[in-house]
């Protein structure tokens, strides 16, 4: 993207990520926001640094701090880049998850998992200490030798990815399209 993506404008809020607090509220009684540092952000929520004793940049350092944070079980996590995510996705995969013992279960769009819209559960703390001491980030890798549940949806705009900035107009443009619609 070339810029921290958490901290762009959208729709009518100053960050993509006080448009996704705010998305999810409504949802769930606590939200944690994962991060490398708060002061970036200049409002209020329940932030989680990252365990600085991982020199990493990698989605597993916050999910190893989130485990060692947490007092829950389990833990829904969604990236901070899909905005389009809905409560029908959320209640689908909650659904799904309480109806097995899984260690986690994550979202499929056609042919594509989406390992950072699931359901994580504290079974997975060790897998994640390990990948960390053995600098292997591979996600996947780990949940596909784990009890994975995967939950498959049609739509592919819920799980839309803000990785490049064409992307972020698009989504833009989708928002508005999306708020003039209703």
């Amino acid at each position: 993207m070339g810029e921290d993506k958490s901290l762009l404008p959208f729709g009518e809020f100053a960050t993509l990520t006080q448009f996704l607090l705010h998305k999810l509220t409504p949802i769930f009684s606590t939200i944690y926001i994962s991060c490398k540092d708060r002061s970036k952000f200049s409002f209020e929520a329940s932030f989680i640094e990252d365990d600085t004793s991982f020199d990493t940049y990698a989605p597993t350092v916050a999910f190893y701090t989130i485990l060692n944070t947490i007092k829950d079980e389990r833990f829904f996590a969604i990236s901070v880049d899909t905005p389009f995510i809905t409560d029908d996705i959320i209640k689908a995969l909650d659904r799904s998850d309480r109806s097995g013992s899984f260690d986690a279960s994550v979202a499929k769009s056609g042919d594509q998992l989406e390992p950072l819209c699931g359901i994580y559960h504290a079974s997975l703390k060790r897998s994640f200490l390990s990948m960390l001491q053995n600098e292997d980030h591979k996600l996947m890798k780990m949940l596909q030798s784990r009890s994975l549940n995967v939950v498959e949806f049609e739509s592919s705009e819920a799980f839309l990815n803000l990785n490049h900035p064409k992307e972020y107009q698009e989504a833009l443009k989708l928002l508005c399209y999306n708020q003039t619609n209703k």
